[in-house]
């Protein structure tokens, strides 16, 4: 699962401005062969979740008679398809929503509410991580808690973790990192320095400790510094205080300061994630979507809790949603597909047999977790995050994201070394300010 870019407040704006809930959804009727119901489904996916998805919906279709159109794409198309099928009115019967899309695709009549379908179905919800099932729950106002209607169900939830080669750390002599105590920041930055090297005496480095994308990896810094992007009702931003800007300039010190990332001309060459792949790095996250990938690396891996600026770890755990469109031809059985990928233990074991994701269900998870022979050895560290230390995306309950996204814009100085974080911090703050305030007056209007 690659991590696209979710829909900004002017998109959705667009869509509550302009869709009319007049065309019909699932296919053109029924089949001329005898009747049988069809239904689509579009989601993104690479490689491994297409074809672990397929073999789920090919044992759904065989069970119930209900044909499903597949239409799947990668990732970063997928927003955009889903917007223009949602403005030509031709909206899929079952599809993926991210977390921020939720509130705009309810006020403007795309989602249908299943509580009532879901809790005629009889799947146990206090069996699927409470997070997930929260992220998908609406009550007008506040999107993420227990009191909302249901507008989706999770495809999933993706903790975010941290991994290192221990192939690497072995034949360096570096003892292994405890896989339940957190680095202290000068305890990683130490390793980091150990690991980064020129491993073929040509003069130039070949091997770091790490490299980050500032992105998906500033989270884990800023919370763990006790800092976040928001006060608690996400109506104040608060990226301008001291434990932010420290744990940003900290970041950027990776590079500038303690040398121990890649450069921009050698992720120019080779991203890091490619370096990662090939063993050029020690330190690199993982979320459940990279297991199938990783697993047939060259090197062994593992996980361990993030390192830390404060006293304890922290990171994010995202969530991809399955929703129903409120104008589907098919309702019933496009909630029982909902319903089916989200929760039946045996499509659930297919998506996790692949290692594309964790189990949705608790008791499947606990078990997936106790598995010692599988790889990586600390599943475990999934689990903990759902249930300890992850964090929502800053966005992930907000309408839309624009706010969110301009902290990225111009942030490449500060990675750079050329300003310091405290300044663009400074001058950001009131321009994310202002994108969330008018997020905000876009939610109410639309309410």
């Amino acid at each position: 699962m690659k991590k696209s870019r979710i829909l900004t407040a002017t998109l959705t704006a667009a869509l509550v401005g302009t869709l009319a809930l007049t065309a019909c959804s699932g296919g053109d009727s029924d089949s001329a062969d005898g009747g049988n119901k069809e239904i689509t489904f579009m989601f993104r996916g690479g490689t491994d979740e297409k074809a672990a998805y397929q073999a789920a919906i090919d044992k759904y279709t065989a069970d119930t008679g209900v044909k499903v159109n597949v239409i799947v794409t990668d990732a970063d198309q997928y927003a955009t398809k889903l917007q223009a099928a949602v403005a030509g009115n031709n909206v899929p019967d079952v599809f993926y929503i991210e977390q921020a899309s939720l509130q705009s695709y309810v006020a403007s009549g795309v989602l249908m509410d299943i509580t009532d379908a879901v809790d005629a179905s009889g799947i146990d919800l206090d069996n699927i991580w409470p997070y997930g099932v929260n992220s998908y729950r609406f009550n007008g106002t506040v999107q993420g808690t227990s009191d909302g209607a249901l507008y989706g169900l999770p495809k999933d939830v993706g903790p975010f973790s941290f991994g290192y080669n221990k192939t690497m750390f072995e034949a360096a002599g570096i003892p292994l990192p405890d896989k339940d105590t957190p680095l202290t920041w000068e305890e990683f930055v130490d390793i980091c320095k150990q690991l980064t090297v020129d491993t073929d005496g040509d003069g130039v480095v070949d091997q770091w400790g790490t490299g980050l994308n500032v992105q998906w990896n500033l989270q884990s810094l800023v919370w763990g510094n006790g800092g976040d992007w928001t006060n608690e009702d996400h109506t104040e931003v608060t990226v301008d205080t001291p434990e932010f800007a420290e744990a940003l300039q900290a970041f950027a010190d990776l590079t500038n300061v303690d040398n121990v990332t890649p450069s921009a001309a050698d992720a120019a060459t080779l991203d890091t994630y490619q370096r990662w792949m090939a063993g050029e790095i020690g330190f690199f996250p993982v979320g459940p979507w990279d297991v199938s990938t990783y697993n047939d690396l060259d090197f062994d891996y593992d996980l361990i809790p993030w390192p830390t600026l404060g006293d304890e770890s922290a990171t994010w755990v995202g969530s991809l949603g399955i929703g129903v469109s409120n104008t589907s031809k098919y309702p019933d059985e496009a909630v029982q597909l909902a319903t089916y990928l989200s929760a039946d233990a045996d499509a659930q074991q297919t998506l996790v047999d692949a290692n594309i994701q964790i189990p949705n269900l608790i008791d499947m998870a606990d078990t997936w977790a106790a598995d010692t022979a599988a790889e990586p050895a600390n599943r475990q560290e999934f689990l903990d995050i759902v249930q300890d230390y992850g964090h929502a995306m800053p966005a992930a309950f907000t309408y839309g994201a624009e706010w969110y996204d301009e902290l990225w814009t111009n942030i490449q100085p500060v990675l750079d070394g050329k300003q310091t974080a405290a300044d663009y911090l400074a001058q950001e703050q009131p321009k994310m300010q202002q994108l969330l305030d008018e997020s905000i007056a876009n939610a109410e209007q639309a309410g």
